[in-house]
């Protein structure tokens, strides 16, 4: 079995795939302080109390300064030394973009993904700490993209860069015109964030040859697929699917 692990800013995400089909999934909090001893006897203790026989592990980590503690921690508890996906993968695509290795991950991850399960041209979007909307022509080219703040990072600097407004929930505003100060902060960061996703597909899309399927993943992407009309598809597993496939394909 194949255990893909995927390390965000604000969740690591594990899946178990049997051959191609994700039989289990769990995620915890990112913590940049956990230490290899943490890892191994409190969060990655699911995978002896479920019976998992892991033979392999990949990798893909934006956050390189907790790399060596999940390594670590999955050595010692799983007898399995992870790959780490890098750029040197094949991932299938012409790649431009400079320098290379300023390139998340994830995004590549992603977009190869996508352009392996979808239709192209596409324009594919992760919702998550940060969003990242990055397009990929028909011809498989990695045009790049665009990053912004995420949903819960607007709500927070609002907070950290005024004197008196509160840090309001990510949910749904109840109205369109908050008639509370609360109410008002929700409906500015909801709207807004929706807007600003809409405006920049529409603007990527509009300079893409052909009509590009709009593909969405990450924390927010339900909230942004159940409120706006861009995409065409909500892809949960999308990263963790990303993975597996670079698993039979490495460099």
């Amino acid at each position: 079995m194949l255990l893909a692990i995927d390390i965000g800013n604000s969740s690591i995400k594990f899946g178990i795939f049997e051959a191609d089909k994700l039989v289990d999934r769990f995620s915890i909090p990112t913590v940049r302080e956990y230490s290899v001893e943490e890892l191994q006897f409190d969060r990655l203790r699911v995978q002896r109390e479920r019976f998992f026989n892991i033979d392999s592990i990949i990798v893909g980590s934006v956050v390189p300064e907790l790399d060596p503690t999940i390594s670590e921690a999955l050595i010692r508890q799983l007898k399995v030394t992870p790959i780490f996906v890098d750029h040197s993968f094949d991932f299938g695509l012409a790649v431009e973009y400079a320098p290379l290795s300023d390139l998340g991950i994830d995004r590549l991850v992603n977009a190869s993904a996508a352009f392996r399960e979808y239709a192209a041209p596409l324009i594919v979007c992760s919702f998550g700490t940060a969003t990242t909307i990055d397009a990929v022509t028909a011809e498989g080219k990695f045009l790049g993209g665009a990053i912004a703040p995420g949903m819960k990072l607007m709500a927070e600097s609002l907070k950290r860069g005024t004197a008196k407004l509160p840090l309001a929930s990510l949910d749904p505003p109840v109205s369109l015109f908050g008639n509370s100060t609360e109410g008002s902060i929700r409906s500015g960061v909801f709207y807004g964030y929706i807007g600003s996703v809409e405006g920049i597909v529409r603007r990527f899309s509009a300079a893409i040859e052909g009509r590009p399927k709009v593909v969405g993943t990450g924390g927010f992407g339900r909230l942004v697929h159940d409120h706006a009309e861009i995409l065409d598809v909500f892809d949960e597993e999308l990263t963790l699917n990303g993975l597996r496939q670079l698993a039979s394909r490495p460099a």
